[in-house]
């Protein structure tokens, strides 16, 4: 009976005993699986925090649009659309018979801004930045410039020979640069200011055999000039500067574009808009012109903020060379000796830019990268001020 006793006894300490370890091992296998819950859990919330961040704010569509579209891929984008809406453009305009370029511009602008409204609605347009970053008379004054460059522009085309646009084109390089150093201090090399005077030599002399003066059309070129450089230079810097990406941008401008536009058409635009054929034929062309002139903007706005006013105009000159040269090659034009050596000359001046420019890149990466173990060192405002000093540097390569 004792022994029976003691067994019993014996039993409940070790049941007691289980009791009580099970009740230490159970919060303790609680907290690790909690720990591995939170781990995961602050996973995910960080994944979900860098995706917002590339989509919903301007420094993550900033970064995005950079990976996608760096230089290379802009400039040849804007590239192959420019050359298309030069056709596209010379058909509307001689063999529809559409001798309206405000107008024109304004059809562009006005389908611009329909396409972007329908991406917006679709929430595919990319976030603006915070409006106290860029105050709204920045964005009215580029909206209003951008008018100016683009309605002159299709302007001085219609009334002057393409040699003297071409000229009036080549004086834009210099204004760019003179422009450039007075708002930003920013200085060019010699060698890029020797590359850039052979480039505009050589666009002259293969230009230089459909010259022919208007008064009226030289008074539109010269009138030009200014605003294209200035429309240049304010893409550009926006962008570099403050976080805006190119659709982001356009959204924004081009109501104002379109505003100006309307004012300069009685001005500038022959009478008979209304009069002219609205049939299916000639309304096609002049859609089809409307869709690549919204192309050649995004392009022109992706070309300006991945690269430099200045560049985006030796791009031109380039376009310019290289349709002069294919209508040779392929369809047997003539254009003449001194046109084709001019050609070739320019070309060769955009080499050396070309080079001159990514050689000056590669050496502010390095400098940049040989900064990050110096900057993690330091302190924290060293880091800061380094981090400052490298983006505006990268900003205002040429």
């Amino acid at each position: 009976m004792f022994w029976e006793m003691m067994q019993v006894s014996s039993s409940r300490e070790n049941t007691v005993m289980q009791e009580k370890q099970s009740s230490i091992q159970l919060p303790h296998s609680l907290d690790l699986l909690g720990v591995g819950n939170m781990g995961k859990s602050r996973a995910l919330e960080e994944i979900r925090g860098s995706l917002y961040n590339d989509i919903r704010t301007s420094e993550g569509a900033k970064r995005q649009q950079q990976r996608l579209c760096g230089p290379v891929m802009a400039m040849s984008f804007n590239f192959m659309v420019a050359v298309g809406i030069i056709m596209t453009n010379k058909l509307v305009m001689d063999r529809v018979g559409f001798n309206f370029p405000i107008f024109l511009t304004l059809i562009h602008y006005s389908v611009a801004w329909v396409l972007l409204a329908i991406f917006n609605v679709l929430q595919l347009l990319p976030v603006s930045p915070p409006s106290k970053t860029t105050p709204f008379t920045s964005l009215f004054s580029l909206g209003a410039v951008m008018s100016f460059a683009s309605g002159l522009a299709n302007a001085s085309l219609n009334h002057n020979s393409v040699g003297f646009y071409q000229m009036a084109k080549i004086a834009v390089t210099p204004t760019i640069v003179l422009a450039e150093f007075i708002l930003f201090r920013k200085t060019v090399s010699y060698r890029k200011v020797f590359a850039l005077l052979v480039v505009s030599a050589g666009v002259a002399v293969a230009t230089v055999t459909d010259l022919e003066f208007n008064f009226f059309g030289a008074c539109i070129a010269i009138a030009w000039i200014v605003p294209s450089a200035i429309n240049k230079i304010l893409w550009s810097n926006l962008q570099q500067q403050a976080n805006w990406t190119a659709l982001a941008l356009m959204w924004k401008t081009t109501p104002v574009t379109v505003l100006f536009l309307l004012a300069l058409m009685p001005w500038l635009d022959p009478p008979g808009v209304l009069s002219f054929k609205w049939d299916l034929s000639n309304s096609s062309a002049i859609l089809i012109s409307a869709l690549l002139g919204f192309l050649l903007q995004w392009s022109g706005a992706l070309a300006l903020g991945a690269t430099s006013a200045t560049s985006h105009v030796v791009l031109g000159q380039f376009k310019t060379c290289v349709i002069l040269l294919g209508g040779y090659l392929i369809f047997g034009s003539d254009p003449g000796f001194v046109s084709i050596c001019g050609a070739i000359t320019a070309l060769g001046g955009m080499t050396v830019y070309t080079l001159k420019s990514l050689n000056k890149s590669s050496e502010i990466l390095i400098q940049k990268q040989n900064l990050v173990p110096k900057s993690k060192t330091g302190s924290e405002s060293t880091v800061e001020a380094s981090s400052d000093s490298d983006a505006t540097s990268m900003a205002n390569i040429a």
